[in-house]
C-alpha cells in the first residue's frame, strides 16, 4: 500500500532536514573542503544518490544551510523584516536599538557562527563558494545601513562621524569575523562579546560611555 501524498511529503522533508543537519555537523567539524557528498550521505544514513537528487552539489547544500540556519527557520522572510530588526528600528531609545542589534547578532552567531567561519575560510580558495561569502557580506552591509539610518533619526551621530563611517563601524563590530576572533579563538563568552560590542557601539555611534 502506497503512502498518502501528505505522508510522502513529510518523509521527504524529514530526509532533507536530516541531510542538512548532517552537512552542518560535518562542515563545522571538518570544513568545506574536508566534507564530501559521500560523508554527508553516510552521516545522514541515506544513499549518495539521494543527496545528489535533493541538492545537486555541495555548494547548494551550503547555500541552503546558510539561508535556513542564519534566519533560524525556513520561512521566506527577508532579514530586514525579521523580528529583531523590526524591534531595533521601532525602539524609541537609541540605546535600546543597539541592544536589539547586538542581541540579534549574538543569537545568529551562537547558532551559526561556526558555519559562517567555514564559509569565510572556504571562500578564500574556492571560487564556487566565494560568491556565497560575498552575498553574505553584502546582505550584512545592507542591514547595517538600514539600522544606522534608523539610529541617526533618533540620535545625531557624534562629531564628524559620517553615515558611511558609522555603517562601517557597525559592520565591523557586529560581523562574524569579530565574533569568531573573540569567542572562538580568544575564549570570550557570547555574553562578554555582546557587552563589549554594545559598549563600543554606544561609544562610537552615540558618543556615550
Amino acid at each position: 500500500m502506497k503512502a498518502k501524498p501528505g505522508i510522502r511529503r513529510q518523509r521527504a522533508q524529514e530526509t532533507r532536514r536530516r541531510m542538512l543537519d548532517a552537512a552542518f555537523r560535518l562542515f563545522t567539524a571538518h570544513g568545506y573542503d574536508g566534507t564530501t557528498i559521500d560523508s554527508i550521505a553516510r552521516e545522514a544514513k541515506v544513499a549518495v544518490q539521494t543527496v545528489y537528487f535533493n541538492f545537486g552539489n555541495k555548494q547548494t547544500i551550503l547555500k541552503e544551510l546558510l539561508d535556513v540556519r542564519v534566519a533560524g527557520d525556513d520561512e521566506p522572510v527577508p532579514t530586514l523584516e525579521r523580528p529583531w530588526v523590526l524591534e531595533a528600528v521601532a525602539a524609541e531609545d537609541p540605546d535600546d536599538q543597539l541592544r536589539h542589534q547586538v542581541a540579534g547578532a549574538r543569537e545568529i552567531y551562537e547558532r551559526v557562527g561556526g558555519l559562517l567561519e567555514v564559509l569565510r575560510s572556504a571562500a578564500v580558495s574556492n571560487e564556487d563558494v566565494a560568491p556565497l561569502w560575498e552575498r553574505n557580506k553584502r546582505q550584512r552591509m545592507e542591514v547595517q545601513e538600514h539600522l544606522v539610518k534608523a539610529l541617526a533619526e533618533k540620535h545625531p551621530l557624534p562629531g564628524p562621524l559620517t553615515l558611511d563611517r558609522a555603517v562601517d563601524i557597525g559592520y565591523g563590530l557586529l560581523g562574524p569575523e569579530m565574533y569568531h576572533l573573540l569567542v572562538t579563538e580568544r575564549g570570550w563568552t557570547p555574553r562578554q562579546w555582546a557587552d563589549w560590542v554594545h559598549s563600543s557601539l554606544r561609544h562610537h555611534l552615540l558618543g556615550q560611555g
